[in-house]
């Protein structure tokens, strides 16, 4: 499975607003800076999130981005979705088991490729933002020592 740039920002976005969700809302410009991501294309990637309703935006000097559901309740699945389109697309592998013209490939392989493609959804949608949240809060305690003297 292939994911853009655009899928992983917006993936980084989500987890970024969960990690900062007690706080006010969020600036894209923070974003970008905290995880090196081009303003302009963060932009493009947060006006699709919030098209899709993953997140909302307010306007003014405290405004910025805040995630639409709790990071519990948003899934890789989704934020994959809201940028890609369909990413899982519907099988048609019972109307070509059928089809008596239909390549031995094809008859041979359909059902592995549909049971991949399964495998690939359900994981997908079990990683949710919060999962991704806690494990990058780990690593930045792993990568950020604190020094007690």
């Amino acid at each position: 499975m292939k994911v853009s740039k655009r899928a992983t920002y917006g993936i980084m976005v989500a987890v970024d607003l969960a990690m900062h969700a007690n706080e006010a809302p969020v600036q894209a410009r923070a974003i970008a800076r905290r995880h090196g991501i081009p303003v302009r294309f963060l932009e493009q990637v947060l006006h699709a999130m919030k098209k899709a309703g993953l997140v909302e935006s307010q306007r003014g000097a405290q405004g910025g981005y805040l995630l639409t559901h709790e990071p519990t309740a948003m899934s890789i699945a989704d934020i994959l979705e809201a940028l890609e389109g369909p990413v899982f697309h519907r099988s048609f592998v019972g109307q070509r088991t059928r089809d008596r013209h239909a390549a031995k490939p094809e008859l041979l392989l359909d059902d592995v490729w549909e049971q991949v493609q399964q495998a690939e959804r359900k994981v997908l949608d079990n990683v949710t933002v919060e999962h991704l949240a806690m494990r990058l809060r780990t690593i930045e305690a792993q990568r950020n020592p604190m020094y007690h003297i």
